[in-house]
């Protein structure tokens, strides 16, 4: 629960426990999530994120640039710099969200059986794993969207707090992308 709700601080663990539950989940449906421990090779998968969302970040300053008018937003000083920056986010949330579901879900349920760090990067295979199984990956989708949905509407419509929904989110997450990996050990795409 710290963990979570220290996320800034905490991102690495984080997703070192969210690659251990689609382990976990790849190889014992059945059972419940793994302990919560630090894992090995956690700083990969925040690597890999990293770099398919320093693009996004360095358009998004150009776009909020180009949309830091006074005259467009009717204000000035921070609040005209608070209205660029979020608009820029909402353009480039949807691409961004876009990509990151085409390339991290197969590349973390290769990552999670093959323990080696270059599966998460073979984005090329991901592609082709999206195409040769494209409604398994639809569905895992729809579930990972939905999770993390209702997970951050706990906050505000649940009032259960952040922690449990962003808890249940990874949960879901990692039954959903372990789902893609159907026969539990990894099948390079053709």
């Amino acid at each position: 629960m710290i963990a979570i709700l220290f996320l800034p601080l905490t991102f690495v663990i984080v997703l070192g426990y969210a690659v251990a539950a689609v382990r976990a989940a790849d190889e014992h449906p059945g059972q419940g999530p793994p302990p919560w421990r630090l894992y090995p090779g956690d700083g990969w998968v925040a690597l890999a994120l990293l770099l398919l969302t320093a693009p996004f970040v360095l358009v998004g300053m150009v776009v909020s640039n180009a949309l830091h008018i006074a005259a467009l937003w009717q204000s000035t000083g921070t609040l005209l710099d608070v209205e660029a920056s979020t608009a820029a986010v909402l353009i480039l949330a949807l691409p961004w969200g876009i990509v990151v579901l085409l390339l991290m879900p197969h590349a973390t349920a290769r990552y999670a059986v093959t323990h080696r760090a270059r599966d998460l990067f073979d984005f090329g295979s991901s592609l082709r794993s999206v195409r040769r199984d494209f409604a398994a990956w639809n569905v895992a989708v729809a579930a990972i969207v939905t999770a993390w949905a209702l997970g951050l509407a706990c906050a505000a419509l649940f009032c259960a707090g952040v922690v449990p929904g962003v808890f249940y989110a990874i949960l879901v997450s990692a039954h959903a992308t372990a789902a893609l990996n159907t026969e539990g050990t990894y099948q390079p795409a053709r």
